[in-house]
């Protein structure tokens, strides 16, 4: 068995290390962690010893590792705070792991700022997505703590909150927490956009005053839309139930084919935040609005694709486990066993009739495919067309 034992340092030039640490790097040959790392504590390491850095792919450092039977390893912090003990516990899940931890960045940061960090909502986007932060936006988290990389620099999330509304809060940076070079700074969002910050660092957004509210219902006439035509939109009162019959709580991946102005989409991203959305929509002029809606309903992160559904390569793609039809023209049979290939076991599928036709092959076609179709749903709002909402779950196993 495999026995790692994991250090958390600060960028201190002369780390201070606990005696146990101490303990461990004097009985220790083998020796990992980032560049970084090295050069801090490299004085205190025996001679003779064998150092693995920690760069990508993570494959190529465990293979390092396998012919290992003790390794010390140095991280930055606190290796269970987003750090490298989660990922030993992932690639290596039989080893022994003993952690000595180190204040995280964020505790570092909020020290410095004498601010109270127990309601603080924790995300990091190292190597990862916007998904988490915009979670943590829409949900109108008051204070968030954020961890960032080369390539999603604070100066970057500034920009993100300002393009999609979120302007309410203010940004307090900390660069080299721990080393001689420290800097804290607390500024305005227009003013970290327009900054650059030297790394590592972290940042903690806080919220000022009273955040902008989220309608449940955003109304119709708010949208950019389609060449202005009010009926190119799913009208608010259809949208709403449209999602109550997608069961949008207990789903991850919502794909929204046919989006047109986004309405959809966008009223599932705020209502649901820790949904992933994928948007398809053939005309091009659909990029354009749900850029302008999404920015101006603040529902950032919701995944576009231009083009015909029907011969587009989903196979890089989340499986969805909801899927909306907003349009099929006139495909809907053949757009359906394409979404047959793809849902996940489970998955739920609505479409909003306007004719008996398209109601027709909506439930023949979910019937020859073995889905279990659903009690249909119809309403009428006002001068408009009766729509009947339909829907069905979709079970492998009765296949």
């Amino acid at each position: 068995m495999r026995r790692y034992i994991i250090i958390g340092i600060t960028d201190a030039a002369q780390p201070q290390l606990s005696a146990e640490a101490m303990e461990a790097v004097r009985a220790g040959h083998v020796f990992s962690g980032g560049k970084r790392h090295h050069e801090i504590v490299r004085p205190l390491l025996p001679e003779g010893h064998v150092w693995i850095d920690i760069v990508p792919p993570m494959d190529a450092v465990f293979e390092q590792y396998a012919g290992c039977s003790d390794i010390v390893v140095f991280a930055s912090g606190d290796p269970l705070f987003f750090g490298f003990a989660g990922t030993v516990l992932r690639k290596d899940p039989g080893a022994e792991v003993r952690v000595i931890a180190a204040p995280n960045s964020l505790q570092l940061l909020a020290h410095r700022l004498v601010l109270p960090y127990e309601d603080m909502r924790c995300v990091s986007l190292v190597g990862r997505d916007w998904s988490a932060l915009d979670e943590a936006l829409i949900r109108g988290e008051r204070l968030v703590g954020v961890l960032v990389d080369r390539q999603k620099r604070p100066e970057l999330v500034a920009q993100r909150l300002i393009d999609y509304g979120y302007t309410g809060y203010t940004m307090s940076v900390g660069e080299r927490l721990g080393g001689e070079h420290e800097r804290v700074r607390t500024l305005s969002l227009p003013e970290a956009a327009a900054s650059e910050f030297e790394a590592p660092c972290c940042l903690m957004l806080q919220a000022e005053g009273a955040l902008a509210s989220r309608p449940f219902g955003i109304p119709d006439h708010e949208f950019a839309l389609l060449d202005g035509r009010e009926r190119m939109i799913t009208k608010m009162p259809i949208r709403l139930l449209s999602l109550q019959a997608l069961d949008l709580p207990k789903r991850n991946v919502l794909w929204d084919i046919g989006f047109c102005t986004g309405s959809i989409s966008i009223e599932a991203r705020l209502q649901f935040p820790h949904l992933h959305v994928v948007a398809f929509e053939q005309r091009p002029e659909g990029a354009q609005l749900m850029e302008t809606n999404s920015r101006r309903f603040g529902a950032p992160g919701i995944e576009v694709h231009i083009g015909d559904f029907l011969s587009h390569d989903t196979s890089a793609l989340p499986q969805p486990d909801a899927v909306f039809i907003g349009g099929h023209g006139g495909r809907l049979a053949e757009m359906m066993a394409r979404i047959d290939a793809v849902i996940a076991d489970g998955g739920r599928v609505v479409l909003n009739s306007v004719t008996p036709q398209s109601r027709t092959t909506f439930e023949q076609t979910a019937i020859a495919l073995g889905w279990q179709l659903l009690p249909p749903t119809t309403i009428q709002l006002n001068d408009f067309n009766p729509i009947t909402i339909l829907s069905a779950d979709v079970y492998r196993s009765h296949q």
